[in-house]
C-alpha cells in the first residue's frame, strides 16, 4: 500500500528517542554524543528532504537500516578531514590533491622518525647540538654537483631567502619576461619587494637580449636572475638569454646569476621522453651560482624549497635571519632526504618515485593497465556501471613542462540514466573519493595517476557512488 508524503513524514522518529535506542547509546561511547547527535539530525533531515521532493514514496528505512545510516554517517563526520583520494585526472603533480605521493619504502623509513625521538639537531659523534641542514646537504651536492646546499619549507621562500641574502639593498635585474605569478598569488615581483631588493626589468614580454642586462647593469647591481616560466610559455617571436651566456656575462661582471628553476629536476628527463628542461645539475654546470627548486614536485618527495650553488653565497643564507623563519619541519626533512636516497640509481628512482614513474608510462604500458583495471573493476562493481575505453592525454601539472601532453588511457564511467556531472559528484562523495575529470560529456578517470594498488578501493568507492546515484543522493 502506498504511504503518504504527510505519514511517511509523521513516522520519522524524534531526535531524542533514537539517541536513547541502545544501539544509538553504544555508538556514543565509542565516538561521542555530539557527533553521533549530529549525524542522527543529518540521516533525519535527509530523509525529510527525500520525503519533500518525492524521492521516498514507500516505507522508511528500518531500525536496522537506520542505526546502520547514522553509524556509517558519524564514522565520516568523526574521521580526519584531510584524507586520502583517488587521483582519476591524470594530472601528475596535482596541487589540489597534494602534489607528488612519496613512494612506499620512504613512508616506511619515515615512520620511526615521525612516531619517535630523533637526531634532528643533535651530533651523535660529539654528544652536542647539531645542525638539521648536515642530514640532506651533503647528499644534494652528491646528486647535483653543487658546492653546497640547504633546504627550506618551500620554494617560495628558497626564492625570497636568496634575493634578500644577495640583493638586499640593492639591484636584481630580471626579464619581463620571467615576471611570472604562480598559483596562491606568489609573483616574482612582490617577492622582490619583500626581499628588500630593487628589481630592475630589462627586455620586453617576449624577448630579452644579452645587452639588456648588460645596459642594465650599475654599482648597485647585485644579482642578475633568471625565473622558469611556470604553468605558460611564450611562443612565436621570442628570444631569451640562456644560462650558460647570462652566467659567463655576470662572472665577467663579477654579479651571482640566480636561477630559479621552479618545479627542478634532479635527472635528466628528456631521456625518457618528458619534456626538455634542463636538469638541476645542467643548471650548475652551465654557469648558475644558485639555484632553486621544489621537493615536493618533480622531486616526488615532500614540500620543501631547495638551495644549490657556491659554498660563498650560501653560508650567509644558512645565518640569514630567515634561515630559521623558513626552515623545513622534521617531517618534510625525512621524506626528502629518503627520496633523495633513492635518486642515487637513476634506474631505480624512476621506478620507485611514483611522480617519475607516472610520468614516465608509455602508452602501450597504460593501454595494458586501463584494460586491466577495466576487467577487475567489471567483475566487482554494481551491474549498473559500465566502462569503455578510449585514447587521451594527461598533463604533468604544478608548472612543471608547461603545455606538455602525454598520450594516456582513458575510462569512461557510466551510469544507466545519470549524467556525467551526477557520476563525477557521486564520486567525490564516496568514503574514498574519486576526483574524475569530465570531458566531452563524458566522466573520464585516468589509467596513468590511478595504483594498482588503489583498484580495490576505487571499486567500493564506484559501488557507493551507484548507491548514491539509485537513492537520488546525487
Amino acid at each position: 500500500m502506498q504511504i503518504t508524503f504527510e505519514e511517511n513524514l509523521r513516522l520519522i522518529p524524534k531526535v531524542d528517542l533514537l539517541l536513547a535506542w541502545p544501539e544509538i547509546m553504544q555508538l556514543s561511547r565509542r565516538y561521542s554524543r555530539k557527533e553521533v547527535k549530529t549525524s542522527v539530525q543529518s540521516i533525519l533531515g535527509d530523509l525529510r528532504r527525500k520525503i519533500k521532493n518525492g524521492l521516498l514514496t514507500s516505507s522508511l528505512p528500518s531500525r536496522e537500516e537506520l542505526i546502520e545510516m547514522i553509524s556509517q554517517e558519524t564514522s565520516r563526520i568523526s574521521g580526519m578531514n584531510l584524507r586520502p583520494v583517488i587521483n582519476g585526472t591524470g594530472v601528475v603533480m596535482h596541487t589540489n590533491l597534494g602534489r607528488s605521493p612519496i613512494a612506499e619504502e620512504v613512508y616506511n623509513a619515515v615512520r620511526s622518525v615521525a612516531t619517535g625521538y630523533s637526531n634532528l639537531e643533535f651530533d651523535l659523534s660529539e654528544g652536542e647540538r647539531g645542525s638539521r641542514g648536515t642530514h640532506t646537504e651533503a647528499l644534494i651536492s652528491e646528486l647535483t654537483g653543487a658546492e653546497s646546499a640547504m633546504i627550506v619549507n618551500n620554494n617560495a621562500a628558497a626564492v625570497m631567502l636568496a634575493i634578500s641574502s644577495l640583493a638586499n639593498g640593492r639591484e636584481a635585474v630580471v626579464s619581463r619576461g620571467e615576471l611570472v605569478e604562480i598559483g596562491g598569488a606568489f609573483r616574482i615581483p612582490d617577492v622582490m619587494h619583500l626581499s628588500g631588493a630593487r628589481m630592475v626589468e630589462v627586455g620586453t614580454t617576449n624577448c630579452t637580449h644579452l645587452t639588456d642586462y648588460l645596459s642594465a647593469t650599475t654599482e648597485m647591481t647585485a644579482l642578475y636572475l633568471k625565473v622558469h616560466t611556470s604553468n605558460f610559455l611564450v611562443s612565436g617571436f621570442t628570444t631569451a638569454v640562456s644560462v650558460h651566456e647570462l652566467a659567463g656575462a655576470a662572472a665577467k661582471q663579477g654579479i651571482p646569476l640566480m636561477v630559479d628553476a621552479g618545479s627542478g629536476s634532479i635527472l635528466d628527463l628528456s631521456r625518457y621522453g618528458i619534456g626538455n628542461e634542463p636538469s638541476v645539475r645542467q643548471l650548475a654546470g652551465e654557469g648558475a651560482d644558485i639555484v632553486t627548486f621544489s621537493g615536493d614536485k618533480l622531486l616526488g618527495g615532500a614540500q620543501g624549497g631547495i638551495i644549490v650553488g657556491r659554498r660563498e653565497l650560501l653560508e650567509p643564507m644558512k645565518k640569514h635571519p630567515l634561515a630559521r623563519a623558513f626552515r623545513i619541519d622534521k617531517l618534510s626533512l625525512a621524506i626528502i632526504e629518503a627520496t633523495l636516497r633513492l635518486y642515487r640509481d637513476e634506474a631505480r628512482a624512476m621506478k620507485r618515485v611514483p611522480t617519475l614513474r607516472m610520468l614516465g608510462y608509455t602508452y602501450q604500458e597504460l593501454e595494458k593497465r586501463s584494460a586491466r583495471m577495466v576487467r577487475i573493476l567489471s567483475k566487482s562493481v554494481d551491474p549498473s556501471i559500465s566502462f569503455a575505453r578510449m585514447k587521451g592525454e594527461s598533463t604533468p601539472g604544478s608548472g612543471a613542462f608547461p603545455l606538455l601532453k602525454l598520450p594516456t588511457s582513458l575510462i569512461e564511467i557510466k551510469f544507466d540514466g545519470a549524467s556525467p556531472g551526477r557520476i563525477e559528484s557521486a564520486l567525490r562523495k564516496a568514503t574514498v573519493p574519486v576526483i574524475a575529470r569530465i570531458s566531452h560529456n563524458r566522466c573520464l578517470i585516468d589509467s596513468r595517476t590511478i595504483a594498482d594498488s588503489e583498484i580495490g578501493t576505487l571499486a567500493d568507492s564506484l559501488n557507493e557512488a551507484a548507491s548514491f546515484l539509485k537513492n537520488g543522493d546525487a
